[in-house]
This record gives structure tokens, sequence and C-alpha cells, in this order.
């Protein structure tokens, strides 16, 4: 390493005249197969126009003379053309170098590093074989140099023409260690890397749905490293590699032969090194690199273009200098190829990036096998410019895929996608790629096809059947459009109006012994009440608000306690009238109208005052509660009692009073039966206590809306009871048997 650097120095120092001396003395010689041309700016040009270079001579005693390159490659030698076009074709262009010709140099490299290196330092130096004293040190014959076609002699060159800031853009040379700037600041090229070539195969892949694929690479260093940078692009996508066969490239050989074409092959340019192909695909090939040698010297054209452009006194050096165009540093031409960036007259937009690396631009080409022979279809094209990722421009409908179909793109993937409501699952010990498809559990969906994870639905949301949407929960509550409810309205509304309708018969018929002697004003309080125990029943239907929820167990409270008065006054007064046996008792006077009045007026005030309390301490409220019905959550509105205390001491006083009134009215069955009314009490004291007593587990364990139809259907059945109990022997008497309906009647034992 340090012999190395030290001959470099050496060689340095002779060529710029500063080891002693007079004069700087050449210390290379001219190669043969030197193309020049004369111009203001002459550009150099690297081309392997041989491929196998003379053997050197081992034993140094003696200079090798009339030695030459062999093996043609007419490939390399249309490179060459293409350069020499370019260059007339840009000085018969007045309007891109104007008043300004340029000039070429160009050397065959033979293929060989050792060459290349001596043709660049030839180009370099110049080839006079002295300098006097005042031309040492001036500028190069060559500014800048095109080339070379490989990545190692690229390497060779810009490392050691680094230090005489020489720039160079190579046509062919791909190597990804190119692009590093810091250590190759001089380098630019027109052919993308092939970091580049890697990425825009893994967006292929992916662009196609291609998951699963096989990838098989030569034995050589360019198939190792490309595997290796594709592999890099793979990772961390959704893309997996089945397997990696490392094989000769005579087996590439035998693959083209065995005609296997069942299979989607997808490969680079390399192929036509394989000698498989015939010489139609090698000229796209050659065509390709003969266009990045076209774009190379434009390149230096309009760099050229910028320099003339350039302003006295606004120049990008010191003190706001021009460069001098016919007398070119090297450092100069390096500063505006950075800058470049003009289009093609085909079209295309070239620039150099940091690296020195232009927009990566590749042509897809589509084998089509017909009738033993090979045609090769130019399909489409892949651009990638600076901060984008690049996107491909592929005609589907000419491309024919593996086994000759041309209607359907190849599957190839380890598993399906998974279709919108699983998510996936990776298989234990295999690629991401090969997964399991799950459904998603309650309540989660998945929207998208190939979901990694299922998403929670929001609150009051639940998914549907399919797993795919978010839906709104059910919200249930026993309203007047469910059939349910309809019926409980009618039944309800069917009551109330039976009871008005006894209340006018009674009104009508007020002034009968019969309606006289069961104490009238009694009996209307008890209709009165009955008609608000039917219609309370209507404030448990409908969507709970807070004033229903007030009015729901405050009405039902209320009416049923008064209800029960009635009955209760009405039971005492004939328990007391019959069981009066003692002369001159006269416990009547307690018994009185005012009195049952006042009981009835008393036992309302205190449902009335719980339920006050209960309206002011701890009042009902609408609720929500979830339940889950058939696996699925449904949202049940509902009203919160607020307080369990209150609710207790209304049902408890309701029931206190009626189990009163059941004692009661069961030790006066046996009274005389034409003025006894006490086994109907009795009776309807019995159903009521038994709806009641019913609705307790019925409630328990009735789910959403149904438990408040249990509650209106108690309600219901309790007043339908004391109603029919009540007053229908009555309205028969009074409608049906009338006579029956007076004083004589009612007197009869």
């Amino acid at each position: 390493m340090y012999a190395c650097t030290l001959l470099l120095c050496y060689l340095t120092g002779q060529l710029l005249g500063v080891d002693g001396g007079g004069d700087c003395q050449l210390m290379v010689k001219s190669i043969s197969g030197n193309v020049y041309q004369a111009g203001d700016v002459v550009i150099g040009g690297l081309f392997p126009v041989h491929m196998e270079a003379p053997y050197p001579e081992m034993e140094f005693k003696r200079k090798k003379v009339n030695d030459s390159c062999k093996i043609f490659n007419q490939r390399a030698y249309r490179w060459l053309q293409t350069m020499i076009f370019a260059v007339q074709e840009i000085n018969s262009n007045p309007g891109l170098l104007p008043n300004l010709s340029l000039g070429y140099l160009a050397a065959d490299t033979c293929l060989e590093e050792s060459t290349t290196l001596v043709a660049a330092m030839t180009m370099v130096t110049g080839q006079d074989v002295s300098l006097a004293d005042t031309d040492c040190g001036s500028a190069p014959t060559v500014p800048v140099i095109i080339g070379d076609a490989r990545s190692s002699g690229s390497i060779v060159v810009a490392d050691t023409l680094g230090v005489f800031d020489i720039p160079m853009v190579s046509y062919f040379a791909s190597c990804v260690c190119l692009s590093d700037s810091w250590k190759y600041p001089l380098f630019f090229r027109t052919m993308p890397s092939d970091a580049e070539e890697a990425q825009a195969m893994a967006k292929l892949l992916r662009l196609l749905g291609w998951t699963w694929v096989g990838l098989v690479s030569a034995d050589d260093d360019f198939g190792r490293f490309g595997s290796q940078m594709l592999m890099e692009a793979l990772r961390g996508t959704e893309v997996c590699v089945a397997y990696h066969e490392v094989i000769p490239k005579a087996l590439f050989q035998e693959v083209a032969h065995q005609n296997i074409t069942d299979k989607q092959w997808i490969a680079n340019d390399a192929w036509v090194t394989l000698g498989i192909v015939n010489s139609l695909y090698a000229d796209v090939s050659q065509l390709r690199i003969t266009y990045n040698v076209y774009k190379g010297v434009y390149a230096i054209a309009h760099a050229l273009h910028d320099m003339l452009a350039c302003q006295p006194g606004k120049g990008p050096f010191l003190n706001g200098q021009c460069p001098d165009v016919r007398r070119l540093q090297p450092a100069q031409i390096l500063h505006y190829l950075r800058r470049v960036n003009f289009t093609t007259p085909l079209g295309e937009r070239i620039y150099f990036d940091q690296n020195g690396d232009p927009p990566a631009s590749y042509d897809i080409i589509n084998w089509h096998v017909a009738e033993g022979t090979i045609q090769f279809v130019h399909v489409g094209h892949f651009v990638s410019y600076q901060g984008s990722s690049g996107q491909f421009h592929i005609d589907m409908d000419r491309v024919v895929w593996g086994g000759g179909n041309r209607h359907m793109v190849p599957v190839s993937v380890c598993s399906s996608p998974c279709p919108p409501g699983t998510r996936k699952a990776v298989q234990k010990g295999r690629p991401v790629c090969c997964f399991d498809c799950l459904p998603c559990a309650e309540g989660e969906v998945s929207n998208e096809i190939g979901s990694l994870e299922c998403v929670r639905c929001p609150e009051r949301f639940w998914s549907n059947s399919n797993h795919t949407v978010c839906v709104a929960q059910q919200v249930d509550f026993l309203s007047y459009n469910d059939s349910m409810g309809m019926i409980l309205s009618i039944i309800s509304v069917a009551g109330a109006t039976l009871t008005a309708a006894t209340s006018s018969t009674f009104l009508y018929y007020r002034h009968t012994p019969f309606v006289r002697a069961n104490n009238s004003e009694v009996s209307f309080m008890l209709l009165l009440s009955l008609k608000l125990c039917f219609l309370c029943a209507l404030a448990f239907i409908g969507q709970p608000a807070v004033l229903s929820c007030m009015l729901r167990h405050t009405l039902f409270g209320i009416s049923f306690v008064t209800c029960i008065s009635c009955l209760l006054s009405r039971t005492v007064v004939v328990l007391v009238a019959f069981r009066s046996t003692l002369p001159g008792e006269n416990l009547m006077r307690y018994v009185g109208p005012t009195q049952q009045r006042l009981g009835i007026c008393i036992c309302t005030l205190v449902q009335g005052l719980i339920c006050m309390l209960w309206l002011t301490l701890a009042p009902p409220q609408p609720a929500e509660r979830a339940i889950q019905e058939n696996q699925r959550p449904k949202i049940i509105l509902e009203c919160a009692i607020g307080s369990v205390v209150a609710f207790s001491l209304v049902l408890g006083f309701i029931g206190l009073l009626a189990c009163l009134c059941l004692f009661l009215a069961f030790l006066a069955r046996k009274l005389p039966d034409n003025f006894n009314e006490a086994k109907l009490i009795t009776f309807s004291m019995l159903i009521f206590c038994a709806v009641w007593v019913a609705f307790v587990p019925a409630y328990i364990s009735s789910p959403g809306k149904y438990s408040v139809a249990v509650e209106i259907f108690a309600i219901l059945a309790s007043s339908y009871g004391l109603l029919l109990c009540i007053f229908a022997p009555k309205c028969y008497i009074i409608l049906l048997r009338p006579e029956k309906n007076n004083k004589k009647h009612l007197m009869t034992r």
C-alpha cells in the first residue's frame, strides 16, 4: 500500500516537473488504437474495443514493441462510434456550444485495468516527450473522460486521476461502491447502479403481487453481489424468497435449451453475456449502453454550455470569476457537472445526484417464444427521479406470461391474501409470506385485503356479520312501533275506556238503590284511580327520557295506592257494619264518608311524600345497559330507578295496603250475600297479589325491553283484575238485571 503511494507520488512529480531538472519528461508512452480529433475542449474516452490485452513482459529486461490487443469487440466499437457521433452532433448545433468546438481523444483499454490506467494517464499528460519549464503544471490535454466500461477499471482510474482532479463519466460501471461520494468525488455515471436495478426488480415484484419467488444467481461476483442487493431490497417487504440457488452459467444455457417456459423469469441485461439469445436482444441491450455514452457526452456539453453562460463578476469561483473554457481546469468542469440538468433530444431528463448517480431508467423487455424463435418486445419502462420511489409504465396487453398466457397475470404466493374480515397469522417457523387467515374477533373489523391486524370498533358500534365494517349497535327499548308495544298500548287504552264506560254507567244510575248502597263517592274515586292505573302503563312505553322516567313509577305508585285505599275503605265499612252486634255500639260514626275520604287521602299523601323524596334525592334517570344477544351486543335504553330504597318503599307500601285489604276482606267473606262485596274484594286482591308475586321472578329473568313489558303486563293484569272483579257483577245487575236494583232485594239475606 505504501509502496504504491510513493510510486504514484513519484510519477506525479515527474509529470509536473517538480522532481528536479529543467524539463518535464513523459514517463509513459501512448498505446496504440487511439482516435483523436482536435477541438477547443478535448474530452477523453475509454472503450474496450478489444477484449484481450497483450501479455506483459514479466522479466522486465526489455520493452515489448508492436504488441496489440486481440479479439475485436463490435459492441464496444459501437460505443466509440456513438461518442464520435455525439461530438459531431454537438458541434453542428450552434445553440449548444456557440463559438466553441468539441474534440475527442479515445483509447482502446483492451478490457484490462493496466491498459485502462495507461490510456487514462496518456490522455491527462499529453503525448509530447518533453515540455519546457513554462508549460509544466499547465492544464491537462483532456480535462474530463468518458469511461470506463467496467467497474474495476473505473475504480482504478478514479483512484489515480483523483490526484489531478480529473472528473470521469462512466457509461457502464454499475458497482454500488462507486456511489461513495467521499471516496470517489470525481466520479459520475449515466448507468444506474446495481442497487437501483435491485430496487427496481423488488418494486416490480410488489407491483405484480408476486410474494413467493425463487432466486437463482450465477456463480460469479456479479451474481453474488446482485443477489445480495436484491435480498436487501426485499428485506422488510411482503416479498419472500422461497429458495436461493447459485449455479454455473452453463446451467443457465441449459435452461434456455430445455425451453423451460412454464415459469416466469425476471432477469437483468447480464443475460446477454450467456450467449443464449439471438442478435436482436443483443442489439437492444447494446443500444441502451450506447445511449448511456450519448448521454455522457451531452452531459459534458451542457456543463460547457453553462460555463459559456457565466457572466463575469457573477461566476461561482473566487471573486466571482468565470472559467476560461479554452484553458479549462478540471475542477471547473467538475463544478458544472455536479449541477448539470437538461433534457436529451429524446426527451429524457438527465442530472446527477450527490453521489454522481443518474436517475434510474430501465426498459422492460418481454420474451415472446413462437415456433422455436424468440422475439424480444419492449413492453414498458421504469423511471425513478430524485425524490420519488420510481414508476413503472407497462403495457400489460403486450406481455406474454410464463406458459404462453396472455390474459392473466401469474400468481406466485405462499398463501392467498386474506380477504376483508380476517387478519394474517404467520405460520410458526415459516417466512412472513406464509400465513393463515384468522377471522376477526367480535367487535373487530378489517376492511382491506391482507390486513395484519383487526381494528376494534369505536364505542356504540359493533362489527357486522362479515367483520368488514363497524355498524351502529342496535338500540333497544319498548316503543310504540314494536308489535308488543302496540298491543300493550291498545290493552291499556281499552282498559281506560272500559273504566270510563263503567264510570258513565254508575254516574247515570247514581240515584238507584244499588249504586247508592255501594257508596257512590268511593266508587267514583276507585274508578278514577283505576283509570290512572291503566293510563300510567303508557308512560313505560317509548324511549326513556327524564320526564317519562320520573312519571313512570310516580304515577304507578300513587294511582295504585289510591285504588287499594278505596278498596280498603270499602272493606272496613262492610266489616264494621256487620260486626257491630253489641247494643248501643255506634262504630259506624268512625267509618263515615268523611273518615273514608280522610283515610284515602292519608294513604295517598304518604305515597306522594315517598315519591316526592325519591324525585328530590335520587330521581329515576334514563340509562343505557349493554347486553349480549345472540353473541352480539345490544344497548338497552331504560330508566334507572335511582334509589333502591325509595323504589322498595313505594312497592312495599302498596304491598302493605294490599295485604291488609286482603286480610280484612277475608274476614268479611261470610257476611250477607246480597249486600256483601267482601267476596269480590277478596277475589280481586288474590288476583292482585298473585300477579305481583309472579312479577318479581319474571321481571328479573326478562332481558332488555321485555322486563319493561313484564312490568306493564303486571300493571294491566292487576288493573283488569280489580275492574272486572269489583265492577263487572255490579254492571251486570244494573244493566241486565234491573229487577234486582231495588231496596227490597238488597235487604234480603
